[in-house]
């Protein structure tokens, strides 16, 4: 997901459900020099994604106990 992140950075929110940031990303990278910001938004979105989903869990897990 990473890879998409970086190559298709509208294809990654996109596949995440996330549409209208889908669209504004997509018009981000249309050009070469927007490319590059909408790649690292991309990828800190992801990583953001991932870890409250990680902090959910443990959250989860401790009021288990």
């Amino acid at each position: 997901m990473t890879l998409i992140a970086i190559f298709f950075p509208f294809l990654s929110f996109f596949l995440r459900g996330r549409i209208i940031t889908s669209i504004i990303c997509l018009i981000l990278q249309i050009t070469l020099i927007g490319w590059i910001p909408a790649a690292i938004w991309a990828v800190i979105s992801l990583q953001n994604a991932r870890a409250n989903k990680r902090n959910e869990k443990l959250i989860r897990a401790l009021k288990v106990k």
